[in-house]
């Protein structure tokens, strides 16, 4: 099952796709809750996954609505967006690392402030970053609530996964001592307004199986910048979940996002330490993003999240007016 959010009439709802039509869940099913966000839909546990698969069998005519006419948005919003940085050997081989890079998962947040929907823009801001880069990640959203919940049962606590760019201000977020020394300043580098891009859509772990067999890819502008496997994971999503479930209680709704391999602008940025390490088959890149890219993740089962980058209205606006 693919849940999608999408406008109609100004108004934000919850959709299943269904081939080449959504179906709007709130109309099909009449009115009821559990269908009003995917937020609802995600908290009606087995009971609402059972309707969910009876009205897709035969959804009403008049809630079906053409892919190519709808707007698609965030499919979800969540309210904590758990991080788990350097979980890919090839990407840690390519930057400057910290003393704990690669020993144990780099634990940062996001907000919902955070989050765009497919299609949207990524805002470059100068007065903010110089150094914008994008990072193709699975996300997991959990299902069912848990604290310290073991690896060997975390996987139960999954609805399903979604795909997160996890768009980053490296000139932020790197720091490093005249003695070499590294670390990372987490909070300003990662959380600001448009860094948390998320979709086309959610897929039901249900039809996703194991979420370590899933191709992962970037492109930028057509080029392709990221090509791996989420096998190549060092800490599993199952890991990861366990992890963070040891801070907080993992509630229906939550995303966890889960690293990203080799392949990002960092790894051309030798002031940043950037190491240029090239891989085989890869467009490698020459500078960070800027206005007028198109940044494509792709994650296989989920689909391709698209957004370009702009930049900041009041950039917009000043440059137009010289």
């Amino acid at each position: 099952m693919k849940l999608v959010s999408f406008v109609q009439s100004g108004e934000e709802r919850l959709g299943f796709l269904n081939g080449d039509v959504i179906v709007d869940a709130l109309l099909a099913s009449g009115g009821n809750a559990a269908f009003a966000s995917a937020l609802s839909f995600i908290r009606s546990g087995d009971a609402g996954f059972k309707a969910a698969k009876a009205l897709l069998g035969n959804p009403p005519k008049q809630a079906c609505l053409p892919v190519k006419i709808v707007t698609l948005t965030a499919p979800i919003r969540p309210s904590t967006i758990l991080c788990s940085g350097s979980n890919y050997k090839d990407h840690n081989a390519e930057k400057a690392n910290t003393p704990i890079s690669g020993k144990e998962p780099e634990f940062f947040v996001k907000t919902a402030d955070c989050v765009v929907g497919p299609d949207e823009p990524i805002v470059f801001d100068l007065r903010f970053s110089k150094k914008l880069d994008c990072e193709s990640e699975l996300a997991i959203v959990i299902g069912k609530a848990g604290r310290h919940i073991e690896t060997k049962d975390a996987l139960d606590h999954v609805f399903g996964y979604t795909i997160c760019n996890d768009v980053t201000a490296r000139d932020r977020q790197v720091r490093r001592t005249p003695e070499g020394m590294t670390w990372y300043e987490l909070g300003s580098g990662k959380a600001f307004d448009s860094s948390a891009p998320l979709g086309p859509c959610i897929v039901t772990a249900d039809e996703i199986g194991d979420p370590q067999t899933l191709k992962l890819l970037s492109r930028v502008n057509g080029e392709l910048r990221q090509s791996s496997n989420t096998g190549n994971m060092i800490w599993s999503c199952a890991e990861l979940i366990h992890f963070f479930s040891r801070n907080f209680t993992l509630k229906p709704g939550m995303v966890i996002i889960t690293g990203t391999p080799a392949g990002t602008a960092w790894s051309a940025d030798k002031e940043l330490g950037g190491k240029g390490v090239t891989q085989p088959g890869l467009v490698p890149a020459t500078r960070y993003c800027l206005p007028g890219d198109v940044v494509e993740c792709e994650v296989e089962k989920i689909g391709v999240l698209r957004n370009p980058i702009a930049e900041a209205g009041e950039q917009r606006a000043r440059v137009a007016a010289e």
